[in-house]
């Protein structure tokens, strides 16, 4: 088993002399990986992180940002103000 606090999971494995490591079943289940299924390892200069590789990564971030404030939008209307209060002053 592993330590778990909010989102963050910590858990220990050992490596084999082949190389292989056996993901914990919580974990599994969490982020559906199956048998067979793929794992990106990413190294982050320092760190590695196991990432489950998407089936269609354009089709799976589809949508990933709805419904979030629009920076540009944000931006634009911030200098709306500022026009608005120099013109005033």
């Amino acid at each position: 088993m592993g330590i778990t606090s909010n989102e963050t999971t910590v858990s220990t494995t050992t490596v084999s002399a082949k190389g292989w490591i056996v993901i914990p079943a919580n974990l599994r289940r969490k982020y559906h990986i199956e048998p067979g299924g793929q794992i990106r390892i990413v190294d982050y200069g320092g760190t590695l992180g196991l990432v489950p590789a998407l089936e269609d990564p354009i089709r799976e971030a589809r949508g990933a940002l709805a419904g979030k404030t629009s920076l540009t939008q944000a931006l634009l209307e911030e200098r709306r103000r500022e026009r608005s209060r120099s013109a005033t002053a």
